[in-house]
């Protein structure tokens, strides 16, 4: 099944185009790079320099999902993503997220 907007918390994170669109600390806002890695709370993101390791449930991700239509981008608050990859897709999530143009 293809990753979509509608079904992307449920989806497999690593290797998506990630921004940290707002978080509690201010040295880790505007971070932007790869998703290399997930654990239960955090996102590892490669950012060309180094990794850096992200918390979930102090940020809210904005998430590029590259298809042929273009290049729709998805703002997720990290709370959403709290838990382990595998046991993610089992949860029931109310409607969080939202689509928002690439570039605002």
């Amino acid at each position: 099944m293809p990753r979509t907007p509608d079904n992307l918390v449920r989806h497999e994170l690593i290797g998506l185009p990630v921004t940290v669109s707002t978080t509690t600390d201010p040295n880790k806002e505007d971070i932007r790079g790869r998703v290399v890695d997930e654990t239960r709370n955090t996102l590892v993101i490669e950012t060309g320099e180094r990794e850096k390791t992200i918390p979930k449930n102090e940020t809210v991700f904005r998430f590029t999902l590259e298809d042929e239509d273009g290049e729709p981008v998805v703002e997720i608050d990290g709370t959403l993503l709290v838990g382990r990859p595998e046991e993610r897709i089992l949860k029931k999530f109310p409607r969080k997220w939202e689509y928002t143009d690439k570039n605002d």
